[in-house]
């Protein structure tokens, strides 16, 4: 088994729009270790973060994150160490499209 450190994802979404940020490719464990959560705007943003299985709609139950708010003209960094089987998705969500996350971490094949 092969560990390739990266960067898994990044994107800016839509505003209040569930938007998948990575999926764990098939044949493939992945461990995230940090999302960043960059703030773009002038004003302060809430954010949303969920785990969940492939073919899943995202409900209250996937969570992570619900929410939170980022401060204007900051980054909200959540480090997290947790790991994730084959075609796990992990979804954002922002009050704004002012916002960027990246996702970090290890995928093992």
């Amino acid at each position: 088994m092969a560990d390739t450190l990266k960067v898994l994802g990044q994107l800016a979404p839509s505003a209040t729009t569930d938007t998948d940020l990575y999926t764990v490719p098939n044949e493939t464990v992945a461990t995230i270790s940090s999302i960043a959560a960059c703030n773009r705007s002038g004003g302060a943003l809430t954010i949303r973060v969920a785990v969940r299985p492939q073919g899943a709609t995202v409900a209250n139950k996937h969570y992570i994150y619900y929410g939170k708010s980022v401060a204007a003209n900051d980054t909200e960094f959540i480090i997290i160490g947790i790991t994730l089987s084959a075609s796990d998705v992990v979804s954002v969500y922002a009050s704004s499209g002012d916002m960027a996350f990246s996702i970090f971490g290890v995928e093992t094949s």
